[in-house]
């Protein structure tokens, strides 16, 4: 599916908000998880997510492009696109937000264990002149962040 089945502009401006209402609510979803620290959870629905954002693009391009495809369509219906768009940015700013927290997050992360491995790689065991540096002891990591 690359684009939306619509007969005509009204079929094709009432498709697009409950596409982008489907998007909104996954991207929310998503979101949720992210900022409960379950993004392994968000693996679940990341097909359709990919599929519906996918024809969003190509949809809202081809719009832009070609004014007919969304001309005329009734005022009422105009504003609920509108107003489902808006929904959709803001949806997508709080889920760029939450992206960005779990990178710095994950980087932060990343970088403690890295300092500690080269910590413990630095460590001697025993005294005196024969003294060896140490291996690097044992480091657990979960799936919680």
């Amino acid at each position: 599916m690359t684009e939306l089945a619509a007969a005509n502009p009204t079929e094709r401006a009432q498709a697009l908000i409950q596409l982008t209402g489907r998007l909104t609510e996954l991207l929310d979803q998503e979101t949720e998880l992210f900022d409960a620290h379950m993004p392994h959870k968000a693996v679940d629905f990341q097909a359709e997510k990919t599929k519906l954002a996918t024809l969003y693009r190509t949809e809202t391009k081809l719009a832009s492009k070609d004014r007919s495809r969304l001309a005329g369509i009734d005022p009422d219906l105009k504003a609920k696109l509108k107003t489902s768009t808006r929904a959709f940015e803001d949806a997508l700013a709080r889920n760029g937000a939450a992206v960005e927290a779990l990178k710095v997050l994950t980087e932060g992360l990343v970088k403690a264990i890295a300092d500690e491995a080269a910590r413990q790689q630095q460590t001697q065991v025993g005294y005196g002149p024969g003294v060896k540096a140490g291996g690097v002891s044992a480091l657990a990591y979960n799936q919680t962040v």
